[in-house]
C-alpha cells in the first residue's frame, strides 16, 4: 500500500489524490444522472409530459443501472478502474446530450434509460478504492468516495434550476443539463491522465475467469442463483409498468417479447455461471482461497433498502415536498437537496464506525435507524412546521446514507480480486430496491410509500443476524502460484 500516514484530507499526493478523483469522477456522474429531477416541472411543460410519463422517465433512469453495475463490475475486474472509468465517463456524455435535445416522450424515455448505465460508475471507484487503502482506513475511504461522490444529486439540486433560469427561456433546462455532460467528458481526459490502478509495485490481483461471478462452494452457488432472480424480477416489473398496463409506452406484443429476452437471458446467465463454477462440483476448493457468499448476499439485501431508497427519494422528494406544502418547484428542489447533502458527512461517517466498532455492530444500529427514519417520514404532512419536516428528511438520511458507508466498508473485505463484480451486485440490489419502490409510489401514497421503505429496512436488520464480521485475512493467488495474505481486520 502507499502512504501508510492515515488518511489526510486536505493532501493531494498518492493514495489521497486517487480518492479525491475517485469522489469527482463518482460526483459527475451523479450530477448527470440526477440532472432531471430538479428540473421536472420545467420539462414537463417543455415536453408536455403526463404525471405518468414522469413517474415513467424516474423509473428508467434507475432501470438499466440493474444489468449495468453487474457489468462494469466484471469490466472493473478485468481491465482496471482507470481503463473503465475513462470509458465510462465519456460514452455516457452522448445520452445526457440526446436528453437535452429530446422533443417528446420516447426521445426522452430512450436517453434517461441509457443515462442509467452512469450510474453503474460508483462500484468501480469501490474497487479503486480498496487498491490503495489499508483495511483499517478502508472504511473511512470508502465512505468519502461514496458520500462526497453522492453529494453530485444535491449538488444538481441546488445550481441547475438556476443555471436553467441563467440560461433563460424556454430552453433554459437544455442548457444546463447538457452543461453536465460537457464536464462527463471532460472529467474522463482528466481520470485518464492522473490516475492508475495500484500503488507502483502493487499487484492487481483479477479472477482466474470472466463472464460470471465466482464462488467457492455448491451451496454458494445455489445461493448466487437465487440472488439473481431479484434482479430479473425488477426488470420485469419495470417491462410491466411500460406495457399497456401501465404507462403504454411499449405494446403488448413488445412487452411479451422483452419477458421472453429476460428470460432466455436468465438461462444464458445460469450457464455461464455454472461453466465458471463448475469446479465447486467436482472438487473441493481450498479453505484459504475460499469466501462465503451469504456476506455477499447480506449486503444485497441492505443495499435494496438504504441506497434503493436513496434514489427513489431522491427521484421524488421535490415533488413530494411541492405538493405537500404547496411550493414552487426551485424552492421545493433546494429543500429536498438537504436529503442528499447529508452524503457530505453520513456516508464517511457510516464507514469510519465501521472501521471503528466494527461493520455489523455498526450496520445492526443503522438500519434500525433507518426503520425509525422512514416511519417518521410516512408522518408528515402539509399541518407539520416545513422547518421540521426538512429535518426529519435529513436525520432519516443520515442513517440511510451512513448504513450505504456502512455496507462498502465490508465489500471490500469480502474477495480482493472479486471487489468489482460484489461491489456491482450489490449496487445492482440498490437500483433493485428503487425500481420496486418507485413502482410502489406509482400506487399509493406518499405516506405508505415510506412505510414500505421501513418494513424492508426491518427485513434487512433480521438478514443482517447472519452476517459475520469480516476478519483475519483473505488470499489471493499470483499468476506464478503463490498466494498474498491481505489483511482484513
Amino acid at each position: 500500500m502507499s502512504d501508510p500516514a492515515g488518511i489526510k484530507i486536505f493532501s493531494f499526493v498518492g493514495k489521497m489524490k486517487v480518492l479525491h478523483l475517485s469522489w469527482m469522477a463518482f460526483f459527475i456522474t451523479f450530477a448527470v444522472w440526477f440532472n432531471h429531477a430538479p428540473l421536472l416541472s420545467v420539462i414537463a411543460d417543455s415536453l408536455n409530459l403526463s404525471s405518468a410519463e414522469i413517474k415513467t422517465l424516474l423509473l428508467l433512469n434507475v432501470a438499466l443501472t440493474i444489468p449495468a453495475r453487474v457489468i462494469i463490475g466484471m469490466l472493473t475486474d478485468k481491465y482496471g478502474p482507470r481503463l473503465v472509468y475513462a470509458i465510462l465517463l465519456a460514452l455516457c456524455s452522448i445520452p445526457c446530450f440526446m436528453f437535452a435535445l429530446a422533443s417528446d416522450f420516447e426521445q426522452a424515455a430512450l436517453s434517461r434509460f441509457l443515462l442509467g448505465f452512469i450510474g453503474a460508475g460508483f462500484v468501480i471507484g469501490i474497487r479503486m478504492v480498496s487498491e490503495w487503502f489499508p483495511a483499517n482506513e478502508l472504511g473511512t475511504a470508502e465512505g468519502i468516495y461514496g458520500g462526497w461522490g453522492n453529494f453530485g444529486s444535491a449538488a444538481a439540486a441546488m445550481l441547475l434550476p438556476s443555471l436553467a433560469l441563467f440560461f433563460g427561456g424556454e430552453d433554459g433546462w437544455r442548457y444546463a443539463v447538457a452543461l453536465t455532460g460537457v464536464l462527463s467528458l471532460v472529467f474522463s481526459v482528466i481520470w485518464y491522465v492522473n490516475v492508475r490502478d495500484t500503488p507502483q509495485g502493487s499487484t492487481y490481483f483479477k479472477p482466474k475467469s470472466s463472464g460470471a461471478m465466482l464462488v467457492t462452494s455448491r451451496n454458494d452457488f445455489y445461493l448466487l442463483i437465487l440472488m439473481k432472480l431479484p434482479m430479473y424480477g425488477a426488470l420485469a416489473l419495470l417491462t410491466w409498468k411500460l406495457s399497456p398496463s401501465g404507462v403504454s409506452l411499449l405494446s403488448e406484443q413488445s412487452a411479451i417479447l422483452v419477458y421472453l429476452a429476460l428470460f432466455a437471458l436468465f438461462i444464458i446467465e445460469l450457464i455461464q455461471t455454472y461453466k465458471v463454477n463448475i469446479k465447486v462440483f467436482e472438487s473441493t476448493i481450498p479453505s484459504a482461497q475460499q469466501y462465503k457468499f451469504k456476506q455477499v448476499a447480506v449486503l444485497n439485501v441492505l443495499y435494496f433498502a438504504t441506497f434503493g431508497s436513496e434514489l427513489a427519494v431522491i427521484s421524488m422528494l421535490p415533488l413530494f415536498f411541492a405538493e405537500t406544502f404547496a411550493l414552487d418547484m426551485v424552492f421545493a428542489a433546494m429543500l429536498a437537496s438537504t436529503y442528499a447533502f447529508m452524503n457530505l458527512m453520513s456516508r464517511p461517517g457510516g464507514g469510519w464506525l465501521s472501521d471503528k466498532f466494527g461493520r455489523k455492530k455498526t450496520l445492526l444500529i443503522l438500519t434500525a435507524g433507518l426503520a425509525c427514519g422512514y416511519f417518521a417520514m410516512s408522518l408528515i404532512s402539509g399541518a407539520w412546521p416545513l422547518a421540521l419536516a426538512v429535518v426529519t428528511a435529513m436525520l432519516c438520511s443520515f442513517f440511510v446514507q451512513a448504513g450505504e458507508g456502512a455496507v462498502f466498508a465490508a465489500v471490500p473485505l469480502i474477495k480482493r480480486s472479486l471487489t468489482g463484480q460484489i461491489a456491482g451486485m450489490t449496487g445492482a440490489y440498490g437500483n433493485v430496491g428503487a425500481v420496486v419502490y418507485l413502482t410502489v409510489l406509482t400506487f399509493v401514497p406518499y405516506s405508505q410509500f415510506f412505510l414500505v421503505i421501513a418494513a424492508t429496512a426491518v427485513i434487512g436488520f433480521v438478514a443482517l443476524l447472519f452476517m459475520e464480521e469480516p476478519k483475519g485475512s483473505i488470499a489471493e493467488v499470483h499468476e506464478d502460484g503463490t498466494v498474498e495474505l491481505i489483511s482484513v481486520s
